[in-house]
């Protein structure tokens, strides 16, 4: 049997710890690695270029759908699954619009998230219990006839400053973390504002949490 390659990533490390305690015990399964938030999940999942990568919906810095699209383009052979605690049809349209593999809800049990593993490892999509597996032919055609999502013309770059500015980090704190310079932080901010027709900080933070990119 070959042994499956997964990365985790979650904020809390008591939840990574037990799925990796888990997860472990599973016959041909391997946790190579852990992150804490969506730029370190995908440095570590671009570098190791796991089969499956388990990733939560909601992360700081950059959120589980960015991190999917990322790494979809990134690591193509990696299967992600988001964990995440919506059963919202946007948010399952979404993750398979940026190319996740599996959706699994966050009040599955450790065996519903086994299956997933499985599955989209064997290259078959998986969305959890009570989404119904018939139900991905449907939440694909629908991607097909949505509008344009202004979000969607942002680039990686400009989603990543999205999310950082609405957690409320400065120029220069972003600047740091994503290795560019202060100036071109405000390049990217002034355009994704643009873009999504916001004119001041309280809007683009209202925007981020009605997107779920942030936590209330």
């Amino acid at each position: 049997m070959k042994t499956i390659t997964i990365v985790l990533a979650d904020d809390h490390q008591i939840v990574r710890q037990g799925f990796r305690s888990l997860l472990g015990n599973q016959e041909g399964f391997s946790v190579v690695a852990e992150a804490g938030d969506g730029l370190e999940a995908v440095k570590v999942t671009t570098a190791l270029k796991p089969d499956v990568l388990v990733v939560d919906l909601v992360m700081p810095c950059l959120n589980g759908l960015e991190v999917t699209r990322q790494i979809a383009k990134l690591s193509p052979n990696t299967k992600a699954i988001i964990l995440s605690m919506y059963m919202d049809e946007p948010y399952v349209i979404e993750a398979l619009q940026n190319g996740a593999w599996g959706y699994v809800l966050k009040e599955s049990s450790i065996s519903d998230l086994v299956k997933a593993i499985r599955e989209v490892a064997d290259g078959r999509h998986y969305l959890g219990s009570p989404l119904s597996e018939l139900a991905i032919a449907a939440y694909k055609e629908k991607t097909k006839t949505l509008s344009l999502d202004p979000y969607n013309t942002l680039t990686a770059r400009e989603r990543e400053v999205l999310q950082l500015v609405a957690e409320g980090h400065t120029n220069s704190d972003i600047a740091a973390k994503l290795f560019i310079s202060q100036r071109t932080v405000e390049s990217h901010r002034a355009s994704m504002m643009q873009k999504l027709s916001l004119t001041s900080r309280a809007d683009l933070v209202a925007y981020a949490i009605k997107r779920g990119l942030v936590r209330r």
